[in-house]
């Protein structure tokens, strides 16, 4: 108990450093050179320290830092593309642990960090406001009391606050605290078939919905990084609903049905749901100066996204900063800089700033292209349809994905490999299709608690059991997966995306 206290575990940092080392020691591939093994070995730890969580994730970012100045720092520049890419001055022998620096902080510099931290100010404003739990309280008065309905106005809700409030923990928060004294009012305990039902149904709805919209989650950023770095393209807000949101739609049904069909709750209504959501709507008063104020800049804001590049030359990360900078400013914006300072998650941004620069360290180092060649290349692929190619490496994404409770760092991990990917199978027009499919799988956490964490957040008001989850994301996974095949399939080759 004493550790779990402290937060680290003793034992799996000492497993990542030894595998650091054995990696460190081993014979360079001649086409991977001495700085991708050593980049490869730091991917190595940081695997091993974000799938056993033995430290803190900023804990670990910072440890990466680290490894990566110094091994790079000290490794020997490649005569080849590699070396050129790096940008070492000519006659150098070492990297120098200057340029390693200004590596493994690239991810600072990065639009799509802009946009994260941007976002991270956005959902505070909400849960300032409150205005996440009104528009919740709002939309399930909507629907009324009968089981059925109230499952439906889950997942509605969840559609609404994915526009407008980018983290699926945040938007999960704000709805099931609502669920569960809907639950209570009517007499029924937490860890009753109807809170099940209900609260379960919000998790799923949560992750559905963080494939369907481009800033609903930290994940996509994470990949449109790495797409506009390694593959000098952008996807556009109105691009990745057009190519994403068919996927969310059809799954959203398929939820309901099988929420519905699978966890029958005690009663088909729950009475005294609307007095309950009518005194909490009591309770957050009229709709505030402050809160109008912001429903206005996040309606903009949703404009501007879904314009960007059609109606104005702005890009999203632009369009959120200047929206921050909206809310932060006096008389006409939401919050001060005191009172977010202490709302916001400080070590996400660091976590995501040092993914993206791991992430850029396989690219240039060129061990993102030699993993992608050993690991998909003994199998084949390049004699497959790009139909099957994707059915294959979505069955790998998914198992991966077992091991990893953030889909920020297995994006970090992946994403760069599918990219190098798309080189080895020469898909040329299809990469970007490609790899946004595959970006949309890593969105998938639907199994377990440890998949997500809004599914922990879930999990710890003890409403339901791992295999309730489990129960309907075996449904949702397997879904999923086949709907990602039959779009590849259908229409994302008619729209162009493949």
């Amino acid at each position: 108990m004493e550790k779990e206290k402290k937060g680290y575990k003793p034992v799996w940092i000492i497993v990542a450093f030894l595998v650091l080392i054995i990696i460190n020691f081993l014979p360079a591939p001649e086409a991977l050179g001495v700085v991708g093994l050593r980049a490869l070995s730091v991917l190595a730890f940081a695997v091993i320290m974000w799938v056993t969580e033995a430290v803190k994730y900023p804990v670990s970012a910072v440890m990466i830092v680290g490894l990566l100045i110094i091994l790079l720092g000290l490794s020997p520049v490649p005569a080849n593309d590699i070396g050129a890419a790096l940008d070492v001055p000519d006659g150098a022998e070492q990297f120098g642990t200057s340029n390693a620096l200004s590596l493994a902080f690239s991810g600072f510099s990065s639009s799509a960090l802009a946009l994260v931290a941007a976002a991270l100010f956005l959902a505070s404003a909400m849960q300032i406001t409150n205005l996440h739990k009104r528009l919740a309280l709002y939309v399930l008065r909507i629907v009324g009391n009968k089981t059925n309905a109230i499952v439906l106005g889950t997942i509605l809700v969840s559609i609404l606050l994915a526009f407008f409030v980018p983290s699926a923990t945040a938007r999960a928060g704000a709805v099931i605290p609502i669920l569960i004294g809907m639950v209570a009012a009517f007499g029924m305990p937490k860890d009753s078939k109807l809170a099940t039902l209900l609260i379960v149904t919000a998790v799923q709805a949560v992750s559905i919905w963080n494939v369907g919209i481009k800033t609903a989650a930290a994940q996509n950023l994470v990949a449109v990084g790495f797409i506009n770095e390694a593959m000098g393209e952008d996807v556009s807000w109105i691009d990745w609903f057009i190519y994403a949101a068919p996927f969310s739609i059809i799954m959203s049904i398929l939820l309901y049905f099988v929420m519905t069909r699978f966890f029958k709750a005690e009663t088909d209504e729950i009475s005294g749901g609307r007095e309950l959501i009518d005194k909490e709507l009591a309770e957050l008063g009229p709709i505030k100066p402050v809160e109008w104020r912001l429903i206005t800049i996040a309606a903009l804001l949703l404009i501007f996204w879904a314009t960007e590049g059609i109606l104005h030359p702005f890009d999203s990360s632009s369009i959120t900063l200047i929206a921050l900078a909206l809310m932060l400013s006096p008389k006409i914006g939401v919050f001060t800089w005191k009172e977010v300072e202490s709302t916001i998650n400080w070590g996400t941004i660091i976590v995501f700033a040092i993914g993206i620069s791991l992430g850029t360290v396989l690219l240039r180092t060129g061990a993102a292209q030699w993993l992608s060649d050993v690991t998909f290349g003994a199998m084949g692929l390049d004699a497959f349809p790009l139909v099957a190619v994707i059915a294959l490496v979505s069955v790998f994404n998914i198992i991966i994905h077992l091991g990893f409770a953030s889909a920020t760092s297995l994006a970090s991990a992946l994403i760069p490999v599918f990219i190098a990917l798309t080189t080895t199978l020469n898909m040329g027009d299809a990469s970007l299709g490609f790899v946004l499919v595959q970006q949309f799988v890593i969105c998938f956490g639907f199994l377990l608690p440890v998949s997500a964490p809004q599914n922990m957040l879930a999990y710890g008001t003890g409403t339901f059991t791992v295999n309730d989850l489990l129960k309907s994301g075996i449904f949702l996974t397997v879904g999923g997966y086949l709907l990602i095949i039959l779009l590849s399939a259908t229409y994302w080759q008619w729209i162009g995306l493949l």
